[in-house]
């Protein structure tokens, strides 16, 4: 399709493009003669560092990485685990 897109982070910072307090979502549908040069700019910016690099930058995403209640969590069905096939075993 060619529809230049980014996700902003923060609902607030949308918001102030509009003058809302947030803002899920912004389109254009019309602009003015005097932006068209600096949304043009803006538009090729998030062209080239975020559409054209869609593929590396999907493959350098995190994953893995659980908080201290998680890992504190999975630890302690683990040990719950093992205490209830040491007693099945034993």
């Amino acid at each position: 399709m060619g529809v230049p897109y980014c996700i902003i982070k923060g609902k607030a910072r949308l918001g102030r493009l509009v003058h809302r307090k947030t803002c899920a979502t912004v389109a254009f549908t019309q602009v003015n003669s005097e932006d068209k040069g600096a949304l043009a700019k803006l538009v090729e910016t998030i062209r080239t560092n975020y559409n054209d690099r869609y593929d590396e930058i999907r493959r350098h995403w995190g994953g893995n990485v659980l908080g201290p209640k998680s890992v504190a969590r999975i630890a302690k069905l683990k040990k719950a685990k093992a205490k209830e096939l040491a007693t099945k075993l034993g």
